[in-house]
C-alpha cells in the first residue's frame, strides 16, 4: 500500500473541489481536514484493491455534510437579545393563540415542550417525567416546536 503522503498529495485537490461543492469556499478547508484525518485512522486497514478515490470522495462528501450541519448550529450574533420571558404569573393573557396551539398537540409533544421550553427542566428530568428515554423526550420537544413553528409561520410572516 502506498505512503499516506502519497494519497493526500494525488487526491488532495479532488476532495477539496468536493468539499467547495457541498459547503462552499469558506468551510471547504475544514471539511478538507476533517476528511483526511478520518481517511488516515482508517487507511492502513482499506482493502488493498479499494477505489481510494471512491472511498476519499465518500468520507469527504460525509464531512462536508457534517461541517455543514456544524456551520448551522452556529449562533448568529444580532443587535438585540430576543425577550426571555416574563414574571407574568398568567402569560395566557399575553398570546392566548400560542397557548391554544400548545393545547392542540399531542401529549408527549405538549408535554416535554412544556416542561423543557417553558418550565426549562433538562430532556433528562422530562423524561423520567413523562417516561422514556432522554433522546424520545428530546425528539418529542423538537417534533413540538416544529409543530409549533409550522402552525405559526403564516401569521408571523404576514405580520
Amino acid at each position: 500500500m502506498e505512503p499516506f503522503e502519497n494519497v493526500v498529495q494525488r487526491y488532495g485537490a479532488i476532495v477539496l473541489r468536493v468539499c467547495r461543492a457541498v459547503v462552499g469556499p469558506v468551510d471547504a478547508d475544514d471539511a478538507w481536514s476533517e476528511t483526511f484525518l478520518a481517511a488516515l485512522r482508517v487507511y492502513p486497514e482499506l482493502d488493498p484493491g479499494a477505489n481510494v478515490e471512491a472511498w476519499l470522495v465518500t468520507i469527504a462528501h460525509r464531512k462536508a455534510i457534517d461541517v455543514h450541519r456544524r456551520a448551522a448550529r452556529r449562533p448568529v450574533p444580532t443587535e438585540t437579545l430576543p425577550d426571555r420571558g416574563t414574571t407574568d404569573p398568567d402569560p395566557t393573557d399575553r398570546d392566548a393563540e400560542l397557548w391554544q396551539q400548545l393545547a392542540a398537540l399531542p401529549d408527549k409533544q405538549r408535554l416535554t415542550v412544556a416542561y423543557h421550553h417553558v418550565a426549562g427542566l433538562p430532556h433528562r428530568e422530562v423524561a423520567a417525567i413523562v417516561g422514556g428515554t432522554e433522546a424520545a423526550a428530546r425528539r418529542s420537544a423538537a417534533d413540538g416546536i416544529a409543530a409549533l413553528r409550522r402552525v405559526r409561520a403564516p401569521r408571523t410572516k404576514g405580520s
